[in-house]
């Protein structure tokens, strides 16, 4: 089975830093990962992406930095300076296939339970 199981959510006060992991199971996603969120009331958003390059929606550069971990099958995002505009349920995903885009939702087949995160005002 394939699993993605996100950590590292909590609550946070502006400012703050936060670390998010996401550990795989099952397959390992050599084409592309990325980390999407979801405010109440809202669509799910991109927030970041890495394959052989890294992509960031504009909100999050210069704060939040996505990275892998090949011996440990895990991808994180150490986040930074974070702000209540923040506040979101963050799901990491997964795909196997070369997709012409690693920003959409749509690219990816595979997604995590999500995990809290909170940052408070």
């Amino acid at each position: 089975q394939v699993q993605l199981v996100e950590s590292g959510g909590g609550l946070v006060p502006p400012g703050g830093s936060l670390r998010l992991v996401c550990a795989t199971s099952g397959r390992s996603f050599s084409y592309a990962m990325a980390w999407f969120r979801q405010a109440p009331g809202k669509e799910r958003e991109f927030v970041a992406a890495i394959s052989w390059t890294t992509r960031y929606t504009d909100s999050v550069k210069g704060r939040f930095t996505i990275s892998r971990n090949a011996s440990q099958n895990t991808m994180h995002l150490q986040m930074n300076g974070l702000k209540p505009d923040d506040t979101a349920v963050y799901y990491c995903a997964g795909t196997l296939r070369r997709t012409d885009s690693i920003t959409k939702e749509t690219d990816y087949d595979y997604w995590g339970q999500g995990t809290q995160v909170t940052v408070s005002s």
